[in-house]
């Protein structure tokens, strides 16, 4: 009898240590700020950055998971970049992230909505990140084509410019309302059976990824991880400095002002306490100027040390819905079992309780990361690369 032929696994694919550690550690801060959310699921937060009504402590937890939206999708599009580079055509990486995008957009609009909601057809669907990295992506698949010099300008001009378009609010009923509610307003879209929240307005995020990519040379083979490093330092360096100058003017780039407070902690909050939906000119700068920093500092360090970030930042997909079930699973068996208090929510008390309800959470949810991405790495099914 012949002896069949031994099944052949692709090896691994090569992955860039620090920008997975990076991913990771915005991950871990998402935890962090969704743990927050399920807390207070029964008692919502206003704005978690009302600092006239929310706690400095509990302003700072949500201020922390500022860096998590724009880190992530910015090394989207970065990580699309070493994707068409390493399989030496544009057409691969467009249909990739095409195909990623749009499932992106049925998870949110299926998986993401039944976590936060119990519901597949909720009053209210809310649109947020997912959806808005699967457009992201969407508009991304068209915008590899151009030079890269465009890329560059156009990535620039939508971050910083679009802030010159807050003054266009147009209501329901209003021509161009639907596409304007995706692109930069927050809005409500009616559905045969509710409405849908454009909660993360996407056209910001357009211009993050598109810098995300813009930033792939970076990462080629001839460039010497020195000269990689002293690139992304200056250009973090730029951001920073040009959001404290855009801050301290305190006119374009950020349409709330900031106002001196009663305490030194206060005034700083207020300075830092930036828009977010969609990502005004301020916020993009601030955030990516720290991501930036935060990548040239894990790639200084020995990528051995890393390991357990990496983990997390090797199926970020795949952390996504599992730790929005097991939230999901832990809120309603609490409330079941009656660890709820008078508010009809769960108790936490100071928000150090959050960090470590999350801190005990990453547990389990490293050794399922860890199980993927071994699973990926010895896998031939390419249907796992979306994980």
């Amino acid at each position: 009898m012949a002896t069949p032929a031994p099944t052949t696994v692709p090896p691994a694919r090569a992955r860039i240590g620090s920008i997975d550690a990076l991913r990771g550690l915005v991950m871990l801060l998402m935890l962090v700020d969704h743990v927050r959310e399920f807390v207070y699921l029964h008692a919502q937060v206003r704005d978690p950055m009302d600092l006239g009504l929310t706690p400095p402590d509990l302003v700072l937890t949500r201020l922390t998971s500022h860096l998590c939206a724009p880190v992530f999708i910015l090394l989207t599009g970065l990580s699309a970049s070493l994707y068409a580079r390493k399989h030496g055509d544009r057409w691969t990486a467009s249909a990739f992230l095409l195909k990623r995008g749009l499932l992106l957009i049925l998870l949110e609009v299926t998986l993401v909505n039944l976590a936060w909601t119990r519901s597949l057809l909720p009053p209210i669907l809310y649109l947020q990140v997912i959806w808005a990295i699967g457009l992201s992506m969407v508009a991304l698949a068209a915008l590899l084509w151009l030079p890269r010099a465009a890329l560059i300008l156009f990535a620039l001009a939508i971050m910083l410019g679009h802030n010159g378009l807050d003054g266009l609010v147009l209501q329901p009923g209003d021509t161009g309302y639907l596409l304007w509610s995706i692109l930069h307003q927050r809005g409500f879209i009616d559905l045969p059976w509710g409405v849908a929240r454009t909660s993360y307005p996407v056209l910001p995020w357009i211009g993050v990824i598109a810098a995300g990519y813009a930033l792939g040379p970076l990462f080629a083979a001839p460039v010497t991880p020195a000269t990689r490093r002293a690139g992304l330092l200056a250009l973090g360096g730029a951001a920073l400095a040009a959001f404290l100058v855009l801050r301290g003017l305190n006119g374009y780039g950020e349409p709330v002002p900031w106002q001196g407070g009663a305490t030194p902690l206060l005034t700083i909050l207020s300075f830092v306490n930036l828009t977010k939906y969609p990502p005004s000119a301020d916020f993009l700068l601030l955030t990516l100027g720290l991501g930036l920093g935060l990548l040239v500092v894990f790639e200084a360090l020995p990528q051995r040390g890393l390991g357990w970030l990496r983990a997390f930042g090797g199926a970020p997909l795949f952390f996504y819905l599992l730790h929005l079930g097991l939230l999901r699973l832990l809120h309603d068996g609490a409330l079941a079992c009656g660890f709820a208090g008078p508010s009809g929510r769960i108790e936490a008390g100071a928000p150090v309780q959050i960090w470590l309800i999350a801190a005990v959470l990453a547990l389990p949810l490293w050794w399922a990361c860890r199980w993927m991405v071994a699973l990926k790495r010895r896998s031939a099914w390419a249907g796992l690369r979306y994980l």
